[in-house]
């Protein structure tokens, strides 16, 4: 009898993977692929990958494939957050000690052929120690866990994206020494210019002169299987956003990986540049969102539970969003996760400066739309969030406040002057309210989340030590050089 291998062991593969996996190795092949990239996404919802070839891709679909830890272990410059190589790995667990290896395990269901890279296929994978259990820190299986505490209460969540970005053109020829970093210090993003002149809001002149590169990315999302409704051109010069149709949360947010890797890399192989950074250093840019729209389902995903015969929110909807108002400040470092998107909350700039919500309200940080699409629009989104992250941090709100019947306050008809609860001004006061905040805790465990604080404030650090250099203590009120560096070609 031959070996069982990894997956089989561990039993990490429902009937429909099963049958899927079977599948992929001869349509690789017929397809002509060459190599797979096997993908995961980092605590930053980065995707990672290795690129193996067909038969490595055919072993990795019994047994996986084996990475280093390190790549959630290191903070987004490459800097070293956790003394790996000490006893417990810096983080007081014998298991990461020495910066072990994982096994990635590929999930079928998310394979692709990359319509840019000819031969080249790519398949989502969730990370797991060498004994089967699922990695502590890995954002995909937490969101699944999430899930899962919704299936038990019989429910589902539909998840629709509408985030902005920026477009812009490649100036620069070749890189040079200012553009790599070391280690905690990364390098200058390449130079690049805008498309369009912007602030003719849904010009279809200017539209136009980005229209090559949207035909382009149109055609690349449609291969991918990506339900892209509509590219818009946004408000800021060469900002663009981009809608996809409602569907499962696990669903959305793996499209959203792949959505925000494909864009990057398309636009790279024609000469433009991609950044979901919130606000770019740059002369006359205007801050990006990511407005994240939910609606609970029945388990299968039917109907719609926040629909009401009577207008506005079902009674399941509202104890829904008060528990998303109840959590907004803690959750806020799921949908707001770096330095620069805090800038973002300031009065009557399109994106919420306190825990508010209102009736088809884009002032609002929650904006209510009723009728058979009942949802909850959250506006507090940074285009650079982790879409795990995020979408999980809503669930665990919005479920609490479910258990528990909450209602909601009345709406807020002028919600930049509301006496409501502000929204945290700076990332370090965000970290201070998760850290405070016990049914997150007790939702997602103290290790993820002490883990994620150790995460983010290295990054402040970093921030803090590189304004102190330039005598500028918190960065002032200005995007800092710092963050360009740190965020535009990272995002």
């Amino acid at each position: 009898m031959a070996a069982r291998g990894f997956i089989e062991r561990h039993g990490l593969w429902d009937d429909e993977q099963r049958r899927r996996a079977r599948d992929l190795p001869g349509e690789a092949d017929a397809r002509g692929l060459h190599l797979v990239r096997l993908a995961w996404a980092d605590p930053h919802g980065a995707a990672r990958a290795k690129s193996v070839s067909l038969d490595a891709f055919g072993a990795a679909l019994a047994d996986g494939y084996n990475i280093n830890v390190a790549t959630s272990t290191l903070d987004a410059s490459g800097g070293r957050v956790f003394s790996s190589f000490t006893g417990g790995g810096g983080m007081g667990l014998e298991e990461m000690t020495g910066s072990p290896n994982l096994v990635i395990v590929p999930d079928p269901g998310t394979f692709r052929v990359l319509p840019w890279a000819p031969g080249v296929g790519w398949i989502l994978c969730d990370e797991y120690f060498r004994d089967g259990t699922p990695f502590h820190f890995s954002p995909r299986h937490l969101l699944r866990r999430q899930i899962e505490r919704l299936r038990g209460a019989g429910l589902g969540l539909r998840v629709g994206i509408e985030v902005e970005w920026y477009l812009a053109r490649v100036v620069q020829e070749h890189l040079t020494a200012e553009n790599t970093g070391l280690p905690g210090r990364r390098g200058a993003p390449v130079r690049t210019a805008p498309l369009e002149p912007g602030y003719s809001y849904h010009s279809e002149t200017n539209l136009d002169l980005m229209q090559p590169m949207f035909s382009e990315l149109a055609r690349c999302y449609r291969e991918l299987g990506l339900a892209l409704r509509s590219l818009e051109n946004e408000y800021g010069p060469g900002q663009v956003e981009a809608t996809f149709a409602a569907r499962d949360a696990l669903g959305a947010a793996d499209d959203y990986v792949l959505f925000r890797t494909a864009t990057r890399q398309v636009c790279r192989r024609h000469g433009h540049f991609a950044t979901f950074m919130a606000w770019p250093a740059l002369a006359n840019h205007f801050p990006s969102g990511w407005h994240l729209h939910q609606s609970l389902s029945g388990a299968a995903g039917e109907d719609n539970r926040f629909a009401s015969d009577g207008g506005g929110l079902s009674a399941a909807g509202r104890a829904w969003l008060a528990g998303l108002l109840e959590h907004a400040v803690a959750g806020t470092v799921f949908a707001c996760p770096t330095v620069n998107g805090f800038r973002r909350f300031r009065p009557n700039s399109l994106a919420p400066d306190r825990v508010t919500w209102g009736a088809d309200h884009r002032g609002a940080l929650m904006r209510v739309i009723d009728g058979p699409g009942a949802r909850i629009e959250n506006r507090a989104g940074e285009p650079s969030a982790n879409p795990y992250l995020f979408v999980a941090g809503q669930i665990v709100a919005g479920l609490d406040g479910l258990e528990r019947g909450l209602e909601p306050p009345p709406p807020d008809d002028a919600p930049y002057e509301a006496s409501r609860p502000a929204l945290p001004a700076t990332l370090d006061a965000a970290l201070a309210a998760l850290e405070a905040d016990g049914p997150y805790r007790a939702a997602i465990g103290d290790r993820f989340i002490d883990y994620y604080l150790r995460l983010k404030r290295a990054e402040l650090d970093r921030f803090h030590a590189a304004c102190a250099e330039q005598g500028r203590e918190g960065g002032g009120d200005e995007v800092t050089g710092w963050e360009q560096n740190e965020y535009y070609d990272f995002f």
